[in-house]
């Protein structure tokens, strides 16, 4: 009999980074049921090769089967090559072009090579919706088909849209969502993973699995992940990706580059550490006993160790710090607290979003600078920089107080925390 950790232990990597469990009682009553008997949950998340290569995007959803892999339950990475040949409608406005079974062969073998970079290939189940799919018969497909109504269809968002705009939507891709949800009753899931934009398909297996008389399966959706940018989503096309076969020193250098806000989004999509350690790592760093900088390298090296060696990941991580360093940016830095109230800069209600100082007073507080006068006189001479930006006197706009923010005047340089 397998040994399984708490209920609470299990639900803080299981929900860790999760957009909506539905129903989460249900997961719950799943999960305790599951460490009474000593019997594994059945997880699966599938996906469709429908592109030969994979973005850190696309493994958030990998990652989160891990984390149930991870407590002991049975993982099933599906290959919808079946539903490939229809193509995922979700968030197309047009009819996605067919792909030959060739292609869909080609680029499944290319998912398996690059998921197991995260999953454990002993422990991961993988099988192919054509096991059950292509044995329904033409009777099997109707009475599959006669579940559903055609305004059930047209409910789905991409649907509606297209129906409304008078955009062609082709009886085919109605299909898509019943032969995902029977995937569920063919692999009697107990799970079943998808990003939020799934939640129509995702439901459609709850449908199917109560009308065969199984136990409905729980939902567990994940975001989908920003890019570089932290605004677009993460896309090749939008050219703020991270590929999963990009070099060690590339996929390192595209993670040091992104925002101290998007990195902790990161951590929480992209890694294993649990989320009661990443708020801890997020009050070091508010009080100064953990640097950002570090932090984020700590997230790179993480990451990149994931899909690379340890070796070429510790090589990227010297050559990036080589690199950093001839730039003359210092990293270790002291740590500077300034009081948002002893300074008047916190407003009557204690909010102090929206509110700046500017930047001459900000280097006489963060004691780079005896005086404003001082200060003013450093930016004319083009001597002062901003979270790593020349500043100078035709740039004295404002910097937002709260959170923290580096500061360097000629060869010095602080982080300045804010405490209320």
């Amino acid at each position: 009999m397998s040994t399984f950790a708490s209920l609470e232990d299990q639900l803080d990597l299981i929900t860790k980074g999760a957009a909506e469990i539905l129903p989460l009682e249900a997961l719950k009553e799943r999960i305790t049921q599951s460490i009474a008997s000593g019997k594994p949950m059945r997880i699966k998340a599938g996906f469709d090769p429908t592109a030969p290569d994979l973005h850190l995007g696309h493994t958030v959803l990998i990652r989160k089967l891990r984390h149930f892999q991870q407590l002991g339950h049975t993982v099933i990475f599906l290959i919808g090559d079946s539903t490939a040949l229809i193509g995922d409608p979700t968030g197309r406005n047009v009819t996605r072009k067919p792909l030959t079974p060739e292609q869909i062969a080609a680029n499944a073998e290319t998912y398996k090579e690059q998921v197991f970079k995260i999953l454990d290939p002993v422990k991961t189940e993988v099988r192919n919706n054509s096991e059950w799919l292509d044995k329904l018969s033409y009777y099997d497909m109707v009475k599959l088909m006669a579940q559903f109504t055609v305004s059930q269809m047209l409910e789905r968002e991409d649907f509606h849209k297209r129906f409304q705009a008078e955009q062609p939507i082709a009886l085919h891709e109605l299909i898509y969502p019943i032969a995902q949800g029977y995937d569920s009753v063919a692999l009697e899931c107990d799970v079943e993973l998808g990003g939020t934009d799934q939640k129509f398909n995702l439901m459609r297996g709850r449908d199917l699995q109560k009308h065969f008389g199984q136990p409905q399966q729980s939902i567990l959706m994940v975001p989908i992940l920003e890019g570089l940018d932290g605004v677009q989503k993460m896309s090749k096309s939008l050219n703020n990706a991270i590929g999963v076969h990009d070099a060690p020193s590339e996929m390192y250098g595209k993670l040091m580059s992104i925002s101290d806000e998007l990195m902790w989004r990161y951590w929480t999509l992209l890694t294993d550490l649990r989320q009661s350690e990443i708020v801890q790592m997020q009050a070091e760093v508010a009080s100064g006993a953990l640097h950002p900088m570090q932090a984020k390298k700590n997230l790179a090296l993480a990451i990149t160790r994931d899909f690379h060696s340890a070796e070429e990941a510790e090589a990227a991580a010297a050559n990036w710090a080589k690199q950093f360093q001839q730039r003359g940016v210092v990293e270790d830095v002291p740590v500077v607290e300034i009081s948002l109230a002893s300074e008047g800069l916190i407003a009557s209600d204690d909010q102090v979003v929206g509110h700046d100082i500017k930047i001459p007073k900000l280097l006489q507080l963060a004691g780079l600078a005896a005086s404003t006068g001082e200060a003013t006189r450093k930016l004319a001479e083009n001597a002062v920089s901003i979270d790593g930006e020349k500043c100078n006197e035709k740039l004295l706009k404002g910097v937002k107080v709260g959170g923290s923010v580096s500061v360097r005047l000629g060869k010095k340089s602080v982080r300045v925390n804010w405490v209320s």
